[in-house]
């Protein structure tokens, strides 16, 4: 029974740490899966095989416990019958059919342990493959996840710096504002000095004095009030 030995670690097999030990879960869980279907295969033609050898040892055990009944019947009838040599032929038979019952019992008892430890082999890979495809759909999406989450971080990092841009630009701004609004009142503050003088000399530089002079006797030969 060397495909019992075979998958015996199979049985004692921790999927879990299996997948917990792995550094690319994706990869190893699809290995796994791969291995696990491949050995599922062969573990289930075994099987039947096994299972086929139980059910063979199983009625060659039932046939002969019925023979055994059967010569024990007619050794009865026999002895009935007043035939003691006949009963003693049959049960001669009972006796030889006796003996080999042990030997079937013995080869049904191994063939139905063998064909229990495959059909729970079977089980159990059934039911590993079954919690590995869970497992894998959901590391999938864990990855799927964490990769949305890195991008997520590279546009917040974007974010970060277009803000820190924004922020530069603003002071830059508030400085060339401050800069305008320093010039401007610079440029008030030197028209309303050259204002003012402009005004203070016109009045000691009128080209046109004479005339101001005509205009007032004008203004009072014809008798008219300032």
């Amino acid at each position: 029974m060397g495909i019992i030995t075979r998958f015996k670690d199979i049985m004692s097999a921790n999927v879990n740490a299996l997948l917990d030990k792995a550094e690319d879960p994706e990869k190893m869980i699809d290995q796994c899966l791969r291995n696990l279907n491949s050995d599922l295969g062969k573990v289930k033609a075994e099987t039947a095989s096994i299972m086929a050898e139980e059910q063979r040892t199983k009625r060659v055990l039932t046939e002969c416990t019925e023979e055994i009944e059967k010569y024990q019947a007619y050794a009865v009838k026999a002895l009935q019958a007043g035939n003691d040599a006949d009963a003693k032929k049959f049960l001669e038979k009972k006796a030889e059919l006796t003996a080999k019952q042990a030997e079937l019992q013995a080869a049904y008892d191994t063939a139905k342990n063998n064909a229990d430890n495959m059909k729970a082999m079977h089980n159990k890979l059934v039911r590993d493959i079954s919690e590995m495809e869970s497992r894998r759909d959901a590391i999938k999406a864990k990855l799927a996840a964490a990769k949305t989450q890195e991008r997520i971080n590279k546009m917040t990092g974007s974010i970060d710096g277009a803000n820190n841009s924004m922020a530069a630009f603003e002071r830059y701004e508030e400085k060339a504002n401050k800069a305008l609004d320093k010039a401007n009142a610079m440029a008030e503050l030197n028209a309303g000095t050259k204002d003012e003088l402009k005004d203070l000399t016109s009045k000691y530089d009128n080209p046109n004095s004479s005339v101001d002079a005509e205009l007032e006797a004008l203004k009072a030969s014809l008798n008219i009030q300032p």
